[in-house]
C-alpha cells in the first residue's frame, strides 16, 4: 500500500447522512464505524452509535472519510475538514509526521490507537488540521 492523501470532513452528528448521500452521488463502497463498534463508547458516553470513521472509495479512485466530532469537542465551520494522510509505510508517514507537525498545536500524538493502527493529529502552523495513520502490519 502506498501512502495516500485525502480530505476528512467532520461532523456533528450527520456523518453517516453526509457519507451515504456522497456514496449515492458518487457511487463506490462505504464503511462506516461508530464509537461504540470502536472500543470508544465508555470515553464519549451517549455517542457510541456516532461515526468513529467512515470511508468511500469510489470507482474513479476517490477516497473521501469523515467522522462526528464528540459533543465534548468543538467543533467550528471552517475546522470541518482535515488532510488525512494515512498507508502502512512507517519511516515515509513518521517523516511527515514529523515535518509537518512542526511548531504545531498537536490534538493526539502519534501512538496506538484503539483499532490497533497508529494514529495521531495536529493543526499545522498554518491552521491546517492534519491526521496520520500509520495501518498496523498485516497478521501471518
Amino acid at each position: 500500500m502506498s501512502t495516500t492523501l485525502n480530505p476528512y470532513l467532520n461532523f456533528r452528528g450527520d456523518a453517516r447522512k453526509a457519507m451515504e448521500f456522497y456514496r449515492d452521488a458518487l457511487g463506490g463502497e462505504l464503511t462506516v464505524s461508530t464509537f461504540g463498534e470502536m472500543g470508544a463508547g465508555d470515553a464519549f458516553p451517549g455517542e457510541g452509535d456516532k461515526v468513529m470513521h467512515s470511508q468511500l472509495i469510489t470507482p474513479s479512485g476517490f477516497t473521501l472519510m469523515a467522522a462526528d466530532t464528540p459533543s465534548s469537542m468543538e467543533l467550528t465551520v471552517g475546522d470541518s475538514i482535515s488532510v488525512s494522510l494515512s498507508g502502512d509505510n512507517e519511516a515515509e508517514l513518521r517523516g511527515y509526521w514529523d515535518k509537518l507537525s512542526a511548531g504545531a498545536e498537536i490534538g493526539q500524538p502519534l501512538v496506538a490507537a484503539p483499532w490497533g493502527d497508529q494514529f495521531g493529529s495536529f493543526k499545522d502552523q498554518f491552521g491546517v488540521n492534519w491526521l496520520v495513520n500509520i495501518s498496523a502490519p498485516a497478521a501471518g
